[in-house]
């Protein structure tokens, strides 16, 4: 389960940058996900809780953004979304194609502040960013 350590760099970078900031408790983080990372949601919100609890972010929210996977075809110029298994142009079928997103796995943003920890369990909020009409 890879999402253990995932969320373990993300726990400390996130207390790292709490800390520089002054702040003694994490309330949200903010991260974006990519679908060819092929983390597990289920997997990140097990780890998130696991690992929060005792430390400055105990009952802070993990709001994960899902990032679709788009393409951008280099023999016909289109962009489009496509899953995981099939990168192929829809427009033309070309596979001479560069990925424009996807593979995300980024702190977007860190709430804290200088109030002593929250007691209580983690949230983990999941949102999938949704495809624009092409």
């Amino acid at each position: 389960m890879h999402e253990m350590g995932i969320t373990q760099s993300i726990l400390a970078a996130s207390f790292d940058a709490a800390h520089n900031a002054g702040a003694t408790r994490i309330t949200e983080i903010r991260i974006s996900v990519g679908e060819l990372t092929e983390t597990v949601d289920f997997a990140l919100q097990f780890a998130f809780e696991a690992l929060t609890p005792e430390t400055m972010a105990e009952g802070a929210t993990l709001v994960i953004r899902k990032v679709p996977a788009r393409s951008h075809c280099n023999s016909c110029g289109t962009d489009y979304y496509h899953d995981r298994f099939e990168m192929v142009c829809p427009n033309c079928g070309s596979l001479d194609v560069t990925l424009l997103q996807g593979r995300e796995l980024d702190i977007d943003s860190i709430e804290a502040d200088d109030e002593p920890p929250s007691k209580g369990p983690a949230t983990v909020i999941v949102t999938d960013e949704q495809p624009a009409e092409e």
